[in-house]
């Protein structure tokens, strides 16, 4: 087959073993359209594999002979994606969360999509769909979970060329955590020359159960984003379409509730005072942007006051700690490059027109 052979394509998908794999199987096995020649889920968990519970690779139908499992022992998303992409021979390869769901004709507008892919072509990105709770306003991890509809490359549905992949050497297993690494696989990708262009086959990211504390973990990707700046520059997230965030802020608030304490402590009474309400103004601002937009429900309005005192100091914790960890990597010569991402001409049969 041809490199532009529509149906010359792999789906890999990492897991944790998680029981959402099942769904997203089943939903890739459901529709419609060319199959893929080969289905690798890369199993990413830890411990000796006799300990582990079987893949539901059943799920696949009959999609199942074309399906294999890979495993990694537990090194992250990152690595479990380049053993997966590694692993196949074919000229596309589709990277799947296991917690998402392929949309009913998925299959057929892939395939439509790179038929239609220029050979500067090196990436195409599918349309994710985050449903939210109807009859209330989402949680503050629920609008977390929703900002994936709007994320550049998220390779909870992404499609590059293998050749693309192995000349940029894959994922950077640096990155240990599904965050940010597909970011920085698009840059290195765009400074290569390749473009990266939206199809219109839509996957559906249901939000998936999470603890209240879940705010409090997320925190740990400030290092991750430390890691962008070094090998990106200070400007990675626009060229990516990522939100800034508010680092500054909590950099902010956390001196200014460290200078209370060791103003009041060394006898400095009013300085001490005017840094605890400094402190205790930005919290509030920081609990208040975060509880607003959400159901204001008790429970809510606890768990988002506990955790804005929490999450600053945290954030900045795990920033400092990438900055340290990262010290030595460098910078990519193409970092301070003005990217472009050009508009996107891809169409499908099943969807007339230009993506908009």
């Amino acid at each position: 087959m041809s490199a532009v052979d529509p149906l010359d394509y792999a789906v890999v998908v990492p897991t944790v073993g998680r029981p959402c794999l099942a769904d997203c199987l089943r939903a890739l096995a459901a529709a419609a359209g060319p199959a893929p020649r080969e289905v690798v889920v890369v199993d990413d968990r830890r411990g000796p594999r006799h300990t582990r519970a079987p893949l539901p690779l059943g799920a696949l139908g009959e999609l199942r002979t074309r399906a294999r499992a890979v495993s990694t022992g537990g090194r992250g998303p990152a690595a479990a994606r380049n053993a997966g992409w590694r692993a196949v021979g074919t000229p596309w390869v589709v990277f799947l969360d296991d917690d998402v769901r392929v949309g009913p004709v998925w299959r057929a507008e892939l395939t439509a999509e790179l038929a239609w892919a220029a050979p500067d072509v090196g990436g195409v990105q599918g349309v994710i769909e985050v449903p939210l709770p109807a009859g209330r306003r989402p949680t503050d991890w629920e609008r977390n979970t929703a900002g994936l509809a709007g994320a550049r490359w998220a390779t909870a549905d992404m499609a590059y060329r293998r050749s693309v992949l192995a000349a940029v050497s894959g994922f950077d297993e640096r990155f240990p955590r599904a965050f940010r690494e597909d970011a920085d696989l698009a840059l290195r990708v765009l400074a290569a020359g390749w473009r990266l262009e939206c199809g219109t086959r839509t996957t559906r990211h249901p939000v998936r159960p999470a603890g209240p504390w879940v705010s409090l973990r997320t925190q740990a990707g400030n290092a991750d984003d430390a890691l962008m700046v070094r090998l990106h520059g200070r400007d990675w997230w626009q060229r990516a379409g990522a939100p800034r965030g508010r680092l500054r802020g909590h950099a902010a608030v956390t001196a200014a509730g460290a200078a209370a304490v060791v103003l009041a402590a060394t006898g400095h009474r009013g300085a001490g005072t005017a840094a605890a309400l400094g402190w205790a103004l930005g919290t509030a601002e920081f609990a208040w942007a975060r509880i607003a937009p959400g159901p204001r429900t008790g429970p809510e309005v606890a768990v988002m006051l506990a955790t804005s005192v929490a999450v600053p100091p945290l954030a900045v914790w795990h920033r400092l700690r990438g900055l340290w960890r990262h010290r030595a990597a460098r910078p990519l010569p193409d970092a301070s490059l003005s990217l472009r991402v050009v508009p996107v001409p891809v169409r499908s049969p099943l969807r007339k027109g230009p993506v908009p």
